[in-house]
Parts: structure tokens; sequence; C-alpha cells
């Protein structure tokens, strides 16, 4: 066994073999897989190994359509053919008008990456599917790529060419302990000796946590037990000229696909069960979970309403056996939050589908920083810290009864809630909020209009439109005040923050006590990481000179872990978090000076107190760092409270603001002003698939800076092949949501980012990356939004802008 290497995977299922092969594809031939068994020895041996193209985003169809390319290569591989029936067809059944929205809106996205779905009727899916019943059933989205392969076989075959490229593969090796030494290598500690290596992998299926204690982290994965049965032959399958398509049914909760001349069907109970949350025998090997057909009782039920024929067949086999889940369903693939040369490939539910496409992107991020796709949809650091082993089950669980049920982009479900909440939360449940959740934070998302309202969940405009709308012109024609709880806040202290930040953005970053600015941070291939309000604290009895890096919520570690990796051995820079300490209370409105003038002491007008000024300042008797900035593009005012005072300084604020007409408004009002302004969304708009001159940030590129990470890179771009634009479409039903396709007589010529309607402007505004042949203003386009080709042209960016003024 080799002693030093460059990188060890740790675990011998699909995660760990599909990353390993990759790092040798990628160059990397100096590297090592462990397995404390044999390869597939926990949940991959017994997986149902369905590979269809369905994902909810472009990333999740695109490393599906990299795992389908690959196993159909590996299936015609002559030396070593994998089983893999490939393009059998699948269908996701629908028996609502809103799924099938959503189908539409799937099959919209998915062509932006080259896939194509079909819609069809209740008829057709009977037709492909000679098994079913259209009893209660509206249609489907059928998906003819679908299959299912052999997961031990895949794996072998994985492990076999990276064998060929050089890798080695150690099984009944158990990895007993992780040492991280001061220049940031490993040793792997294993029962036949130890491995120094610069990088480590867990890709550990349900022991994932086992090998995360062994460097101090908790994972949000838990697994949960999975049955599936295999029937005796069906007669309409031994007659039948063609393999039966697979068949995912919402209305019913389970799964089936041909197995052999019979079905493999899977249930998703909601009797539900987690395993392993106490401890996992370390003999379970190439083992189950004992039956529990009792627990499927109303599944199976439902199945037999759908298919009639499983009535009349009997069971040859049962398997009841764990697979994992994350916090929100989405496995986690990359960087390990908080670690330096340690990554993950863990929480793949549906692995063997997308193992291929995992082990790519992850190998991907190992030698090259990133990935071909932006991966924050996979990306481990995406949650806080909140994620603790109690929520990623309750999250598990709920995730597992909704398992073919996708999230409508209104929806918010209500397992595991208020895991972080400010002194404001039950205040405005009070007004009568209605809450969405930003990396675990309950954040209002609207006021209801009345106490027994609610919302319908759909794709299209939904009843809290009105209210919304007047939240907006509460903001528009007299002042408004809004909670951004959860808000990313790192304060940076030392002589060199300032000249740090400089090297890390490549824009001008504000050096005047008392100043803001917006700036952009780059990657070393020199497209966008990441988007930060840079703030100079003055001196006072709050502290010395410092610096306020802000950014999105859902950044935090993101952020944290991009500045730390880079702060050189001689640089004075310390950088501390402030995310759960501060809340942030913005009043927004042509009489928000006003308000404001009567809660603090100080001369706030205009020419004192200028856009983009930062101040310290009381709130009543609450202490505030005050920012005059403008998410609305009405005069707003970002008051920074600690969150022990919040309370107090909210009724200050409130009391002060009845005299002038003051109403709450929530994220939904914010997105509709921010759209009209031209703003953008960080991982909606802002990608790292782009570069900032695509990303149409060119004013705030100051190419003329001596240096900045990814300038070098930055130089050696050609012409923009793709350009972000604003569109105006011709539609009030329906919002373009993002991945939706733009095209050109019937050819895809770019993809949404973000949509939404603007209440002040009356435009339905949405924006998107389109090739730059397409960009100019006035092109007249069409969007796929919900299966409708609707009219839409290119707009000057920020229709509201004209009114910045004010």
């Amino acid at each position: 066994m080799k002693s030093q290497t460059k990188v060890v995977v740790i675990g011998g299922g699909i995660a760990g073999c599909s990353t390993l092969y990759h790092l040798t594809q990628e160059g990397w031939t100096d590297v090592v897989l462990v397995e404390r068994n044999e390869l597939t020895s926990g949940t991959t041996w017994h997986s149902a190994a369905q590979v269809t193209n369905f994902g909810g985003n472009q990333t999740m169809v695109g490393l599906k359509t990299h795992s389908i390319n690959l196993y159909k290569e590996l299936r015609d591989d002559a030396d070593y053919p994998v089983q893999y029936n490939h393009g059998d067809g699948g269908i996701r059944l629908a028996n609502t008008e809103a799924q099938m929205d959503g189908y539409r809106h799937f099959a919209s996205m998915a062509r932006g990456m080259g896939v194509e779905f079909e819609i069809l009727d209740a008829e057709e899916c009977a037709r492909r599917h000679p098994l079913i019943s259209t009893d209660n059933l509206l249609g489907g989205l059928w998906d003819g790529n679908d299959g299912d392969i052999d997961p031990a076989s895949l794996c072998q075959a994985l492990a076999r060419r990276a064998r060929k490229a050089g890798a080695e593969v150690y099984r009944n090796t158990p990895v007993t302990g992780l040492t991280q030494h001061k220049d940031d290598s490993w040793t792997v500690h294993t029962e036949h000796g130890d491995i120094v290596c610069e990088i480590v992998v867990n890709a550990c299926g349900y022991r994932v946590n086992e090998v995360g204690a062994m460097m101090g982290v908790e994972h949000p994965v838990t697994s949960m037990e999975h049955q599936y049965f295999v029937t005796e032959d069906i007669p309409a399958i031994v007659e039948s000229d063609k393999r039966m398509p697979l068949l995912r049914c919402p209305i019913s909760d389970y799964y089936s696909r041909q197995e052999k001349n019979g079905l493999l069907i899977g249930f998703y109970e909601q009797g539900c069960k987690t395993w392993g949350m106490d401890g996992i025998d370390p003999h379970f090997v190439n083992a189950l979970c004992p039956d529990d057909l009792d627990r499927i009782t109303d599944v199976l039920e439902g199945a037999f309403e759908r298919m009639p024929a499983l009535m009349e067949v009997g069971i040859k086999n049962v398997v009841n056996g764990p697979i994992t889940y994350t916090i929100d369903g989405a496995p986690l693939v990359g960087p390990i939050p908080g670690k330096r040369n340690a990554f993950c490939c863990i929480g793949l539910r549906a692995g063997l589908g997308e193992g291929g496409g995992h082990g790519w992107l992850l190998a991907q991020q190992i030698v090259h920083g990133e990935a071909v796709y932006d991966t924050w949809c996979i990306d481990p650091r995406r949650f806080g810290e909140h994620t603790n082993v109690e929520l990623t089950a309750l999250k598990a669980i709920e995730d597992y009864q909704n398992e073919f049920r996708f999230h409508f982009p209104n929806e918010h479900r209500p397992a595991g809630r208020n895991a972080k909440t400010t002194p404001l939360t039950p205040v405005m449940a009070a007004e009568g909020a209605e809450f969405t959740i930003v990396n675990g934070w309950e954040r209002v998302d609207y006021i209801k209009p009345s106490a027994d309202f609610h919302h319908t969940h759909t794709f299209k405009f939904d009843e809290s439109f009105d209210a919304v709308g007047e939240e907006v012109k509460a903001v528009q024609t007299d002042v408004g005040i809004c909670e951004v709880n959860g808000f990313n806040r790192f304060e940076l202290t030392g002589a060199d923050a300032t000249n740090f930040l400089d090297r890390m953005s490549c824009s001008t970053v504000p050096r005047k006590p008392g100043r803001m600015g917006l700036i952009y941070l780059l990657n070393h291939h020199g497209n966008v990481k990441a988007e930060a309000t840079i703030a100079n604290i003055p001196a006072s009895d709050r502290g010395p000179d410092r610096v306020w890096y802000g950014s999105a919520a859902a950044s935090e570690l993101h952020d944290m872990d991009w500045l730390q990796q880079h702060i050189r051995d001689d640089e004075d820079v310390q950088i501390k978090s402030l995310t759960n300490d501060q809340t942030i209370l913005i009043i927004a409105g042509p009489k928000a000076r006003d308000v404001l003038s009567s809660v603090s002491r100080g001369d706030w007008s205009n020419e004192a107190f200028k856009f983009l000024a930062v101040r310290e300042a009381y709130i009543g008797i609450a202490p505030a760092t005050v920012m005059r900035v403008s998410f609305s593009g009405e005069t707003a005012y970002e008051l920074h409270i600690p969150n022990a005072s919040l309370y107090g300084a909210y009724l200050s604020l409130r009391e002060a603001g009845k005299a002038h007409g003051m109403k709450i408004f929530g994220a939904k009002a914010v997105d509709s002003m921010r759209m009209e302004m031209g703003y953008l969304h960080w991982k909606a708009d802002i990608l790292t698939e782009f570069d900032p001159f695509e990303t149409n940030l060119n004013r705030f590129i100051k190419m003329d800076k001596s240096d900045f990470v990814g300038k070098a890179a930055l130089e050696k771009k050609g012409d923009p092949k793709h350009l972000l634009v604003s569109m105006a479409l011709d539609s009030t039903d329906a919002a373009a949501h993002g991945g939706s396709s733009v095209m050109i007589d019937g050819k895809v010529v770019g993809t949404v980012t973000s949509g939404d309607w603007g209440y002040r402007t009356g435009l339905n505004i949405a924006y998107a990356f389109v090739e730059t042949a397409y960009a100019a203003e006035g092109t007249a386009v069409e969007v796929d939004v919900l299966g409708k080709m609707v009219p839409a042209k290119v707009i000057p960016a920020g229709p509201y802008q004209a009114q910045s003024s004010r």
C-alpha cells in the first residue's frame, strides 16, 4: 500500500468510484481509494439504480446527462460491458394542473441543456405504459432517456478504468483516523498503515459522519429506511415486445421499473423511518434492515389502483435498506466547510443515477478549483451551522414523504421551522406575516391581508399578488419597514484589511471612513465568485476603525472559506463573523428620512448623509450602524442593530412611522423592486459560469488595478459569448422562472435567471443570459413560460432607474 499520494478517496460506492475515475480523467493519476469492506458493500449494492435525466435545475440536468453518456460508453465497452437498460423511457405522473405547470417549466429548463422532455395527457401516459389506469390522472412528463443500471458492475467498471489510468484501490482497509497538518496536508490512518496525502475526500455513504467526526465535522446527512419489492412474472410484460417504461407517481408515492419479466416497486410511505441516528453496527455490511411491509400498506393500495396487474402477482423478494438524505434532499458535493484540502461527495439519495455526474463535477473542483457548471445547488456550504442532526432528520422525513412532489416557487414546507429567529419573529407573526426561509432564518415573505389568508402553491402569480403590490406602493409613496435577518456580515480588522480586499476584488474598494460601496470577487478563472458590500466604520466608543463585509445570507460559509484561504502569511488581517449578532431593519420610501430624523439625533439631511454614507447612531435608545443604501430605488436606510436591542429599535420606528403611513414589507416586495432596479441576486443571476463582463458588471471592473484574483484569466478572455440582459414579457399571469428557455425561431438562445412582476413599472421582468447576437436592446425573443411561448423584448437594465433620484 502506498504511504504517500495526492488524493485519498474514502468510500467504495458509486460516489467514491466515480470521483476516483474522474480524477484520473482530469489528469491526476496519483490517487487512491480506500474502502472498509468490498466495493459497493454499502447502499450501492441494493440500489434500485434508476437513471433519469430529470432534474430540478440545469446543473442537475447537466450532471445527469453526463452520467447517462458515461454509462452508455461503459455499456458498450467490449472488454467490460455494464448492464444498462437505457432508453426504456419514464413517466412522472400528475393529477393537478399545478403539477403539470411544474412539468412544463422543467421541460423548458431542460431544453436549455439540450434535453427534450415531452408533456403527455392521461391517455398518452396509458398508451406508453399499458399497465396503468387513467383514474385520477391528468397527465405526465416523459423522459425518453430513462432507464436502470446494474450497480455492482458500474462501480467495478469505474474502478477498473481508474486503475488502468494509474489509480489504486485498497479494499478491506478501514480508516481509523484523520490528522491534518500545518501545511493543510492530511494523514489518513488505516488498519493497514498510514497514507499521507494533499487532499482527502469523504465519499462514505451512510457512514459519512463516522469519517466526518474524524475531522471534527458533522454533516447534515441522515439515512432513511427504504423498501422495494420485486414481483413474479407479469403476463403483460412477458407478452410485450418492448420493456415497460419507468414510472414515478407523486399521487400514490411509489415508483416502478421492469425487473426481468416482473416489476420492481419502491415505496415512499408517510410513516417512514430514519436509520442509524444512534450509531451503525460496524458489521453492517452488504446487509439490510428487517422487512416491514405493514408500513407501506397505504402506499401499496394506491399502487394497486394505479396498476391493477399488481394484485394478480406474488412477491419474489423484499429489500429494505438505508439511503442517505441531506437537509434539502440534494447531495453535498464539493469543499467541506471550514476545512482546507477536504472535499465530500455525500448524501446521494439517487446516487446510482446521478453518481457519474457527481464525481465528474467534484473532480473538476478538486483539480481546477471550479467545475464547468455553477455547483451551488450541491455545494456543502449552502447551509449554515444550524444544520444539526435533529433538524436534518426532520427535513429528511419530510423530503422522503414528498419524494416525487417537487417544490413550488412559493412553497415553504413546515418541518424544522423556527431553526433561526430574531426577537421580531413572533412580532411579525402577530402582524400576519407569511414567512420564507433564508439559510434557516424565518424571514417575512409578505403580510397576509387577513388571518385566514392562504396562497395556492403554483408557478403562476398567486393570491398574494395584490398584497405584495400594496407593500410596494407603501414604499413608493410613503414609507415601509422590513426586517432582513441572517444577512452575512464579517468584520475585518488589521493593518492590511483594506489592501487584502483590494487584492481579492476586481472593483474599487472604498477606503474613506464613513463610506461604503459594492465590490465583486472573481475566482482564478476570471469568473464571478462573490458579491459584497464593503463599509468603512469610523472609530468610535464602539471600536476602532474596521471594515464590514456584507453579502447574501446563504453565502456565509462560502465567503468565509474563500476569504480565509487567501490571507497570506505576511498579511495582518483578522475576520470575525457578526452574522448571528446583528439584524438589519430597512426603512424605505420618500418619508423614510422623516421617520429616521424623529427617532435618531443628528443631521440626516441629504447633504449631511449622502448616498453610500455610513454612520453610527442610536435608534431611540438602541445602538445602530446606519447605511444610506437602497435595494428598492427609493430613499432608504439600512439600520444594523444588535439583536439584544432589535425589539426596542423596531418599536421606536413603528411609533414614529404611524404619522407617515408606515407599512411592513417583505421579501416578495424586495425582489420585485430589485428587479425593477436592475440589481442582481447571488447564485440566481451571479454565477461562476460567467465573467463580470458577461454578467453586465462593467462599471465595477477596474482592469487598471495592479493586480487582483482572477485578473490574469480575465485579461485572456475574448469577447463575451453571452450577456446578462433584462427583458419585458408580454404576459400577466406568470413570471418567468429561473431556467426558462429564451428562444428565437424555435432555437434556444438563452436561459432565464430571475423573473418577477414590477409593480411600479407595470412590467413582467426577467433577467437572462443570452447569446451576444441577441442581447441588443429592442431584440424580440420568446420565453417558454410553463409551456407557452411568451413574446418578450430586451429592455434597458433597471427600468425604474430613471426614478433613482428618489
